[in-house]
């Protein structure tokens, strides 16, 4: 590894550890010959996974995609930047074991689905009316149904609690 200060390529790790979410290695340098020290992040090579679209065309699995469609979905919602990224994480590595080397879009967009209904009930109306292409009031209001049923049935219980 080159150093970033002196370009010399010498240099000793000072420590080892894994990153937040576990897909790298963050590694602390010294370099023998300046002394000054950097960070370097070791991570596995991307496999080359194909989505397979809903016309059975393929494109090449991009991370970066889910990220975009998740952060639009929960765009002004109260929910921790964490949980998102912590959803975004669990998304991917899903589909890494999922898949061999292709995956279905629906299935990592069923994916998605599983994880924004946990995080927040909008966002996952959100992106279920892109992602199933609702047509009209109806079809919302069919995916709105047992969410509304849902909380229906908590509040029942809480109540029952107190």
């Amino acid at each position: 590894m080159k150093c970033p200060y002196c370009q010399i390529d010498n240099d000793k790790v000072i420590d080892s550890r894994s990153s937040e979410d576990g897909l790298s290695i963050r590694r602390r340098r010294s370099c023998v010959n300046c002394d000054k020290r950097f960070t370097t992040y070791e991570r596995v090579g991307e496999l080359e996974i194909q989505v397979v679209k809903k016309d059975n065309s393929r494109e090449l699995f991009r991370p970066e995609k889910i990220r975009k469609g998740i952060e639009r979905a929960c765009w002004k919602r109260p929910i921790a930047t964490s949980a998102v990224e912590k959803a975004i994480v669990e998304i991917v590595q899903g589909v890494y074991i999922l898949a061999g080397s292709e995956v279905d879009s629906q299935q990592i967009g069923e994916m998605v689905m599983e994880k924004l209904i946990e995080i927040d009930d909008v966002a996952y109306i959100r992106f279920a009316s892109v992602y199933r292409e609702f047509r009209d009031i109806h079809d919302f209001f069919e995916e709105v149904r047992p969410i509304l049923d849902k909380n229906q049935l908590q509040m029942e219980r809480q109540k029952d609690q107190v």
